[in-house]
Order: C-alpha cells, then structure tokens, then sequence
C-alpha cells in the first residue's frame, strides 16, 4: 500500500478514476497492491478498507488526497490485525504485544507525508549540556536528579572515598528552595530546570513516580505558582 501511494502513485493515481463506482485501495500477502471494488458477500471475510477513494481524487489537492487515502489505509490495517487478534483468540498480552510490533513501525500516513524521516532525525542523540548533566559530577547534589531522571542524588561507589566525602559535603550544603531544610540521603529531590534550585519532593508535590513522566520541571516560582511541571 505503501507503494501505491509513493513509487507507484501515478499508477494509483490514474486507476482511481472518479468516474468509476466505488473503488477500495487493498494491500495483498504478496506485497503488491489493487484498486479494486468491495467484495459483494455480506458481511465480507475481512474487514473492507475506505470505499470510495476515487471520488475526491479531483476535487483535493493530490498531496491531501493521498494523505487522506494514507490515514483511511492505516485504519484499515490496523482492523485487519486486530480481526485476526480476535479470531485466533489472542489474550491481553498477545494483543498488547501485536499493538506493540505495528507500533514500532511508521504508519503509511508518516510514510507518505515524510513524518517519519522527521521523527528519526529528532530522535538522532544530540551532543550539549543536558546529555552530559547525567554523566559528570557538578558540585551540586546533582546528576541522578538532574531533569532525566528526577530521582534523588545516590551515592557514587565507584568514585574513591576522598571524592565521597566532597560530594556529600556538597549535597549537605544544598537547601530546599520552598522548606530551607537541608539536604536528606533518604528523601527525594527534584531541581527546576529554570532556575536550578534544588526542592524535596514533598514541598512541592512531586512524587519519584511522577518525576519519571516530567521532562522539564519548572518550580512554583518560575511558573507563577500556576502548573509545577510540563509532561
């Protein structure tokens, strides 16, 4: 299907011709594809997929028509998996796992308008700052919950114990940003990624649980006092 609607676009195109009745894109086992009218059985052995591509093929812009096609076309794969999830019995985890493997692939409509060339590039590591927050030791009582993580600053067992002892003199050192307590080996905390003021947890309500789903954290006072955290 995906080749209908990339390599073979101007054959698709000139098959799905307006004038005709109600034409289906189907993807076929052997990898090929065919415009082709619904099956006349009711109600049909599979899942049918969109009917009626052909009509707004000169009436659309052919970019949105085969981005429209696109999303029609993943819809369809995705009631054909699950049809087949059904019919074999398939249990929780076995769905979950199915969802997982089609998730782990870029559907047609990212394929066709190169959302997925995007998503690939955003997600090529980059070199800075923040990469390097979770792997050096600042004299702050630092890393572990640095804005990866959020969790709260362990002991390091590989590092001499001279080196030990300046960190926790460090981490002694630091105060919460809300309470003005300082810092606990047994307690949680998390830092603003605006300011970078360090805050147990509990003063302003963040959990560990909750950290690991935050990717920037911004404290009470760099937010207003409105939201404390951006998912």
């Amino acid at each position: 299907m995906i080749k209908a609607l990339t390599t073979d676009v101007e054959k698709f195109y000139q098959q799905c011709d307006p004038e005709k009745e109600n034409l289906c894109l189907y993807g076929l086992p052997n990898e090929t594809w065919e415009v082709n009218l619904p099956a006349e059985e009711v109600p049909p052995e599979l899942p049918e997929p969109a009917l009626g591509i052909n009509f707004a093929r000169d009436g659309m812009d052919e970019k949105d028509w085969l981005s429209l096609v696109a999303v029609h076309s993943d819809a369809w794969l995705l009631a054909v998996a699950f049809y087949f999830g059904a019919r074999f019995g398939f249990d929780k985890e076995s769905r979950k796992r199915l969802f997982v493997m089609i998730n782990n692939l870029p559907t047609i409509y990212e394929v066709v308008t190169g959302t997925a060339k995007k998503q690939t590039k955003e997600k090529t590591p980059k070199s800075g700052s923040k990469s390097n927050k979770s792997g050096t030791k600042p004299p702050r009582p630092t890393e572990p919950n640095s804005r990866g993580s959020k969790m709260p600053p362990p002991k390091d067992e590989d590092d001499s114990g001279g080196e030990e002892d300046e960190e926790e003199e460090d981490h002694e050192n630091t105060l919460c940003g809300s309470c003005g307590d300082n810092y606990g080996q047994d307690e949680f905390w998390i830092c603003c990624d605006a300011c970078e003021t360090w805050f147990h947890g509990k003063c302003v309500k963040i959990t560990p649980a909750k950290a690991e789903h935050i990717k920037h954290y911004k404290c009470p006072n760099c937010t207003g006092g409105s939201k404390r955290a951006r998912a």
